[in-house]
């Protein structure tokens, strides 16, 4: 029997909080007068992201699969159960067939409109897995639309009309995640079995890319909360007072990258790092708190 530490580790189960995004529409409905939604309906936003870890991890598994050669260069993916030959691959197919037929069937069973969601995130995953992760800014911008898709998931199964702007917010910030991600690979990692995709890559252009993404998202989202019909529909202008810990959380995540040469593993920067932690607590706080008391 597998042990549960490789489990964990061979369905990447730290990757789940890219999951949360899941949740945004629940949130910012939950205070728009425009639309009727109970709290009680959480749960089916909870069940959303189960399905939604379960198909992703299913994704893992058959890129670890695909990539194991490559990944034994690597100084960090050298120790993924695939990888090290802590897992047989058989056994690996058998576990991502059984993740797929649970996150699917659990999407249908909460509506076909979440089914289609989720199909369409695991035929992007599938087309960047056969191809698309080897053809530098294009394998960032598949990643970042599997964002959008996270978050319109969390729209189409509690029913209701998720804003332009926050899609394009979550666009835009998976797109400054995976830049920073693709800047640290090439700064610090180069042939040391990193993906192919990288010597399409050239360090000023990230940074410039960056630099462009970080700004992009900071407007969007500042636009978003100060713009008159988020005003009316939330009915209170306080939305924008969150826009603090947007502008510190990007700063503090680009600190992260350059001067501390992080950025390679977003979803463990945000479980371990105690001031982006306690930013984003904060951030989800006032949200909430402005909302219910507006």
């Amino acid at each position: 029997m597998m042990p549960p530490l490789v489990l964990v580790r061979l369905l990447r189960v730290k990757q789940w909080t890219k999951n949360a995004v899941v949740f945004a529409a629940f949130v910012f409905a939950l205070g728009d007068r425009n639309q009727n939604l109970d709290a009680w309906e959480l749960w089916k936003v909870c069940l959303a992201a189960l399905a939604f870890s379960l198909v992703s991890s299913a994704v893992y598994i058959f890129n670890d699969l695909r990539d194991a050669p490559q990944d034994r260069l690597h100084p960090v993916k050298r120790h993924r159960p695939i990888a090290a030959g802590t897992v047989n691959p058989g056994v690996a197919v058998g576990i991502a067939a059984a993740l797929l037929a649970a996150g699917l069937g659990g999407a249908w069973r909460l509506g076909v409109d979440l089914l289609g969601v989720v199909g369409a995130y695991l035929a992007l995953q599938a087309a960047y897995t056969l191809g698309l992760k080897r053809l530098a800014l294009v394998d960032v911008v598949v990643i970042a639309i599997g964002f959008v898709l996270r978050a319109l998931a969390g729209a189409v199964v509690i029913h209701v009309v998720i804003s332009p702007w926050l899609l394009l917010c979550a666009l835009l910030l998976a797109l400054f995640l995976g830049l920073c991600k693709r800047r640290h690979e090439k700064v610090n990692l180069a042939g040391q079995g990193t993906r192919e995709s990288l010597g399409g890559y050239d360090e000023r252009l990230l940074d410039l890319l960056i630099s462009m993404m970080g700004g992009a998202s900071l407007v969007c989202y500042s636009i978003y909360t100060l713009w008159p019909e988020t005003v009316a529909k939330f009915g209170t202008p306080w939305l924008g007072a969150t826009i603090p810990f947007v502008v510190f959380g990007l700063f503090r995540y680009m600190d992260l990258v350059y001067r501390q040469e992080k950025g390679d593993r977003p979803e463990q920067i945000l479980l371990t790092d105690l001031p982006l932690m306690a930013d984003v607590a904060l951030y989800g706080i006032a949200v909430l708190w402005i909302l219910r008391f507006r």
